[in-house]
């Protein structure tokens, strides 16, 4: 593993940001950190780094603890979501900062920053400076500043938060692209579930300081654990004690079996993808999605009656 953390906690005062965190992270994975606000995801990201000592535990990085070790003796680079360059440098000289600072020869410097600028594709933003580049240009510039020193780690903190939907969508893609390339071991941190099922190998679902579950994207969206997990990641409906995804209703004309008959509320057409917004006739609330051509095949609209009936339901103790 390139990354233990083993049984570490961090307390601010009386308040318990990790509780006992053991993680692993397997070497060139690329890993999420995902949690809702104060789940300390970030806070583990800063003991992993450096910036943050445990109370207790431990941080090793390639089998070395590191843990009483500040963070430029641990070899990893460090990406905050609001972009840190420096504004009288151009984006050349703010990716080679790191690379002058360890007094590196000229021609090494030019030769590896031209690189990274290709790999990060701003070769023909070379010489602009970042208040010339847009969001998301200045944060595949921090990017290629970070990896310019090889660092055995690479560590985001909500990379994307600060940009827009669209821009966040671009650079979730190039980052998972950029890795496959690259290959550092990485950690990120988002609270957004969607982004961690798109790029992450593996997702560390966190909350009030503790690990819920580990595990690649598709395993915690079919086999969630704990009631957190199956509400956090992806949509989901509650009836009494049963967990039902939306995807698992089945809308049918005439009742079958254990169907139940609801009300059409509300259509939203998602693409191919149509949500469907419904009312039991005992006033609970739930909603199914069904492709476009079910949608209109079954004629769902808004006051239409259908029957509903789970296909799969989870119930947790």
């Amino acid at each position: 593993m390139a990354i233990v953390a083993q049984s570490v906690t961090k307390r601010f005062g009386s308040f318990t940001a990790l509780d006992d965190v053991s993680i692993e992270v397997r070497d060139g994975s690329l890993t999420a950190l995902l949690g809702p606000s104060g789940s300390g995801k970030s806070t583990l990201l800063r003991v992993i780094s450096g910036l943050e000592r445990p109370d207790s535990g431990r941080v090793l990085i390639e089998g070395a603890d590191l843990t009483r070790q500040p963070p430029q003796k641990r070899g990893v680079g460090f990406v905050f979501q609001h972009y840190a360059a420096f504004k009288h440098m151009t984006v050349r000289e703010n990716v080679a900062f790191g690379l002058k600072i360890r007094k590196q020869p000229r021609a090494e410097i030019r030769d590896r920053v031209a690189e990274l600028l290709e790999l990060v594709q701003l070769a023909g933003l070379a010489d602009r400076y970042p208040a010339q580049l847009s969001g998301g240009q200045r944060q595949r510039m921090a990017l290629a500043r970070a990896l310019a020193v090889e660092p055995k780690v690479l560590l985001l903190d909500e990379p994307f938060g600060a940009l827009d939907a669209r821009v966040r969508k671009e650079l979730r893609a190039w980052l998972r692209r950029l890795h496959d390339e690259v290959h550092v071991t990485t950690i990120f941190v988002t609270h957004d579930q969607e982004e961690a099922m798109e790029i992450a190998d593996q997702i560390v679902l966190m909350n009030r300081g503790r690990v819920e579950q580990v595990g690649g994207p598709r395993e915690l969206y079919e086999e969630p654990q704990n009631e957190f997990v199956m509400t956090f990641v992806g949509p989901v409906n509650r009836l009494g004690d049963e967990f039902v995804r939306p995807h698992d209703i089945e809308l049918r004309l005439e009742p079958n079996g254990e169907s139940e008959r609801a009300t059409v509320e509300r259509v939203v057409h998602l693409g191919f993808e149509v949500r469907v917004e419904l009312r039991l006739d005992d006033g609970r609330e739930l909603h199914a999605q069904v492709t476009r051509e079910e949608c209109e095949r079954l004629e769902i609209a808004p006051g239409a009656e259908v029957f509903v009936r789970p296909r799969h339901t989870r119930v947790f103790a």
